[in-house]
């Protein structure tokens, strides 16, 4: 069972990542599907999707929840019915969730020098110490990734990247930093914990405490 990594931090938040290994018929069996998910399932042409898709199942019952406990609103935001706060991530061959007593988000992003290309579309406030930056690509995939999580949190139509959410100066050595949005006359505050592992990077959310 590769669930590679727990980390734990404030506000009895866990995070949990795996990295799917398993077929689709392993990740299949010792889990229980609501019929919303098997339908969605159905609906999924790739392998490796329909693999994460399961492998965050898995990630739920080591939370001590199963899919049953599961449900997105109308912005496909998820959900626990028991009142906890979930956010989920996957990309390529890793799967990762945040369970939560507070709003929180979390990303999971390979980190690829295409992100130079696309950076003008979401780095605004950065710009200014980007440009000494010796990391850049990994430094780029930790803003997105922060940015990304603050979105998942806020869930808000019109929250754009770029104009509403800035990330502070940091160093990758460090593996945290603060960052905020500031939209519709709200202002969140956050701490954004970072790590990298073979050349993806994870960062989620939480409320800043100072």
């Amino acid at each position: 069972m590769p669930l590679i990594k727990t980390i734990t931090n404030a506000f009895n938040s866990t995070v949990y990542v795996w990295n799917i290994q398993e077929s689709e018929a392993w990740l299949r069996s010792g889990i229980e599907l609501n019929q919303n998910s098997i339908n969605r399932l159905f609906t999924m042409s790739s392998e490796l999707h329909r693999r994460g898709f399961l492998s965050i199942r898995h990630l739920l019952d080591a939370a001590g929840y199963n899919d049953h406990d599961l449900f997105y609103d109308d912005h496909g935001k998820p959900h626990l019915r028991d009142g906890r706060n979930i956010s989920i991530t996957h990309s390529f061959e890793y799967t990762a969730v945040i369970v939560s007593d507070v709003a929180t988000g979390i990303d999971i992003e390979k980190q690829r020098e295409k992100i130079k290309r696309i950076a003008i579309k979401f780095i605004g406030y950065e710009k200014e110490y980007l440009s000494q930056s010796l990391n850049e690509v990994e430094d780029l995939t930790v803003i997105w990734g922060a940015k990304e999580s603050m979105y998942k949190s806020i869930s808000k139509k019109g929250l754009g990247f770029k104009e509403h959410c800035k990330v502070s100066k940091f160093e990758q050595k460090d593996q945290k930093t603060t960052c905020k949005a500031v939209f519709e006359g709200n202002t969140w505050h956050y701490e954004a914990f970072f790590t990298s592992f073979e050349d993806f990077t994870l960062v989620y959310i939480l409320p800043a405490t100072a």
